[in-house]
């Protein structure tokens, strides 16, 4: 699930204390970190990775972001929950028999991740797989059969997204598979949490997905000026 990566447009709660023109880049590079990660995970299998993406009119930029073998899919709908759903019935209807929907803001989810979502979503048992995040929402959730309840009254953006989830799917009867625990960078204090991790003392001592890309841009960034801007000294 992807947003062009237009400044002013994305990732506005890190500006500040980035620039809108730096925090498009970011935003740049968190799709492409996760596009390689998921790409790398559903090598075999049968898995394809789908971008299903807003506005109308943005296949161009997407087209010079993502990995060519990417399918892009536009969103329907204008609140989160119905965005979700359209994007669920869509890539059912297209053909696939389960389905992941992944949110473009976490780019070190570890890719094991996702290779342990397909590989639980293609047993055949219907099930429901979450990848909880540490503010309270999740980062993944798949599905091997459509269920509307599963994003309806939820109330998005809040703490309670994880627990009202698995709540619904208590009643509707479904067992959820539960992914490690992560993190979306979407405030200042989590951009600080992604520096930490790919670029402090114990870089890459957490499992988490490298993101070259992102940490690329990072250093650059670190490197041109001083880094107490966005990421402080301990």
């Amino acid at each position: 699930m992807t947003k062009a990566p237009r400044a002013g447009q994305v990732k506005t709660r890190l500006t500040p204390p980035l620039t809108p023109e730096e925090a498009a880049v970011l935003n740049t590079c968190f799709l492409r970190d996760t596009a390689a990660a998921i790409s790398a995970s559903i090598t075999t299998g049968g898995a394809r990775g789908i971008a299903v993406y807003t506005p109308a009119g943005a296949e161009e930029e997407f087209a010079e972001i993502l990995p060519s073998h990417f399918e892009l899919v536009l969103q329907r709908g204008d609140a989160l929950s119905e965005r979700l759903i359209n994007a669920t019935e869509d890539l059912f209807k297209i053909g696939f028999q389960s389905l992941c929907l992944i949110d473009s803001d976490s780019p070190t989810v570890p890719q094991n991740a996702y290779a342990q979502a397909v590989a639980w979503l293609s047993t055949g048992e219907e099930r429901i797989v979450l990848g909880p995040s540490h503010d309270g929402g999740y980062y993944l959730i798949g599905l091997n059969r459509m269920h509307r309840r599963i994003f309806e009254d939820i109330t998005w953006s809040t703490p309670h997204v994880f627990e009202q989830t698995m709540q619904r799917a208590k009643k509707i009867g479904v067992a959820v598979e539960l992914l490690p625990t992560w993190y979306d960078v979407d405030d200042r204090a989590t951009l600080c949490r992604l520096c930490d991790e790919l670029l402090g003392d114990k870089a890459n001592d957490v499992g988490g997905y490298p993101a070259p890309e992102t940490r690329a841009f990072l250093e650059n960034l670190v490197a041109r000026e001083k880094r107490g801007r966005f990421w402080p000294a301990e």
